[in-house]
């Protein structure tokens, strides 16, 4: 079973998500479709402005948004997702196995920065499952989903960590984590973690007020 986990499983593990991830971009263009303009472009004049007038905009833009009602929740979440994605791409470890596996090779991180990231990844989800614990309005549209996902997502972060430190038996921690980072890497695209991934192209492709663009699709 160990070397299942560590051989077979990674190679079945990224066909699931390359696969899913196409489906489910496929599923995107077959649900929306492209945004029929019932009216004239609107004709944007174009105007000087100084800073002052920028930052003003910008500030109201925020109005109502979740920056404005609650920036500590902004700033967390936005942490996270910057680590949560971009620690295990630039993570030294990782990038010395795709080499030996595949030959390729990434920019990697210093191992004593990621450490960090990694910690901050665990102090943001603790954070997230307090709001949940412990927060009313935010316990009463909990689901036992969402401590699931958040489960699926803490897993990698944590038995990384403990194996970077040689925290417990070593080689028990690294096939843990291999495996939660497989069932990580196969639940993406068929779960809400899949947002990290189609953020962008639904706020720019999806017309709405929260969108980037005007947007090109509609449901």
């Amino acid at each position: 079973m160990v070397d299942f986990i560590r051989g077979q499983l990674i190679s079945i593990a990224l066909i699931i998500f390359i696969f899913g991830l196409i489906f489910q971009l496929i599923q995107f263009f077959k649900l929306t479709k492209k945004k029929e303009w019932g009216y004239p472009p609107l004709q944007i004049k174009s105007e000087r402005k100084s800073a002052g007038q920028w930052v003003d905009a910008c500030l109201a833009s925020l109005n109502g948004t979740l920056w404005k009602t609650d920036p500590l929740v902004t700033i967390m979440t936005s942490v996270f997702h910057v680590f949560l994605i971009g620690v295990p791409i630039f993570l030294l470890g990782h990038n010395l196995l795709l080499d030996q596996s595949w030959g390729l090779s990434l920019w990697s991180l210093p191992e004593s920065m990621t450490d960090v990231f990694t910690l901050v990844v665990l102090i943001c989800v603790a954070f997230f499952l307090a709001r949940r614990l412990f927060l009313a309005r935010v316990r009463a549209i909990t689901t036992f989903y969402d401590y699931v996902m958040l489960l699926i997502v803490v897993a990698p972060f944590l038995t990384g960590y403990f194996a970077y430190h040689q925290w417990f038996h070593y080689d028990t921690v690294v096939t843990i984590h291999i495996l939660a980072g497989e069932v990580m890497l196969i639940t993406v695209p068929f779960t809400k973690l899949g947002h990290m991934l189609f953020f962008f192209l639904y706020r720019f492709l999806i017309g709405n007020e929260y969108s980037f663009a005007r947007g090109a699709r509609a449901w």
